[in-house]
């Protein structure tokens, strides 16, 4: 990568922020055939990074790329004339991210792609006054991000088209499925399908229809079973689409639209009752039961990928090998 050209193929990774996502990112990058420095100030964090992500790797046969990784505590440790992909995964506050980028351009390589994890704050947002923007993208992972396959490019308004093309190659060789959002909308694109569900589903919750146990087995043992096979798109092909139009037509004057979180997840937020997180949400979490159901999670997740594996991109960094 030279003279401002895009190009990542054996070059370094960076990382910015080493939590739980940061983390898994790391994992993806490394399976990837990758290079990768993750920057965590956090003492505590930073030495139990090697650990977690190796981990990660070993059920992989990938243990040899744990060898690719080091953990650094500050932007200036990066070798940067060897970096041609940073993601940024730190705290959603934009003040924080805006100033990062800043210092990102200033220790970046011009041929360097700037990306950031952020669920909510646009690139334009975040890349705002920046005269590198045709560079900087989103780069949007699922938790967690080593077991869900999905990572959308978001492309701002300036964002480079062959930059974005390029990262969705880069991500295919990391064995995920790359989507290209080409509008930087709130929530990009499989967070809008999500809240689209979410807000009906809580709708049928406030309006006393469902309890919460049931909306979770309509959608996971009815239609949301079938989107591992298909998703809405496609389904509608295999159901036909005269009659789900006519469906449409009888449902959508019903459908919540409302602009506002329903008073379900409201009161609980007012609670504080925010998940696993705080020991509750919907339903209680007790340490035990809620690192039983992270494995029951996780494993699911593991057996939905191995029905996928002849669906997905191969990893660059196969067993045994050098990348």
């Amino acid at each position: 990568m030279q003279d401002g050209t895009l190009g990542l193929t054996g070059t370094r990774a960076v990382v910015v922020g080493g939590g739980t996502m940061g983390a898994d990112v790391a994992v993806v990058l490394l399976r990837g055939g990758l290079r990768v420095t993750v920057i965590e100030r956090h003492a505590e964090r930073r030495e139990g990074l090697i650990s977690h992500v190796a981990e990660r790797l070993a059920p992989l046969g990938l243990g040899h790329c744990i060898a690719d990784l080091d953990a650094v505590a500050a932007l200036e440790e990066a070798v940067w004339p060897e970096v041609g992909l940073v993601i940024e995964c730190i705290p959603e506050q934009l003040p924080l991210k805006q100033t990062l980028f800043a210092e990102l351009v200033k220790l970046s390589q011009p041929g360097c792609l700037l990306t950031s994890n952020s669920s909510s704050f646009p690139i334009s947002a975040i890349a705002a006054g920046l005269e590198t923007q045709p560079r900087m993208f989103g780069l949007h992972f699922f938790m967690p991000a080593h077991l869900v396959p999905l990572v959308e490019v978001v492309l701002g308004p300036q964002s480079d088209a062959a930059g974005a093309e390029l990262l969705c190659e880069v991500m295919r060789g990391c064995g995920m499925v790359p989507v290209l959002v080409r509008k930087d909308k709130p929530g990009f694109l499989a967070n809008r399908l999500q809240h689209a569900l979410a807000r009906e589903a809580f709708a049928l919750i406030d309006e006393g229809v469902a309890t919460a146990e049931d909306v979770d087995a309509a959608v996971r043992f009815g239609f949301g079973f079938r989107f591992l096979a298909a998703g809405p798109v496609l389904q509608r092909d295999h159901a036909g689409l005269d009659v789900h139009c006519a469906a449409a037509a009888t449902m959508y004057p019903s459908l919540s639209n409302t602009d506002r979180p329903a008073a379900a997840l409201r009161e609980r937020v007012e609670q504080g009752r925010l998940g696993m997180k705080t020991g509750g949400g919907f339903f209680d979490w007790p340490p035990e039961k809620r690192l039983a159901e992270r494995k029951r999670y996780d494993d699911l997740l593991r057996q939905g990928l191995a029905l996928l594996a002849d669906e997905l991109p191969p990893y660059r960094a196969q067993a045994g090998d050098k990348p």
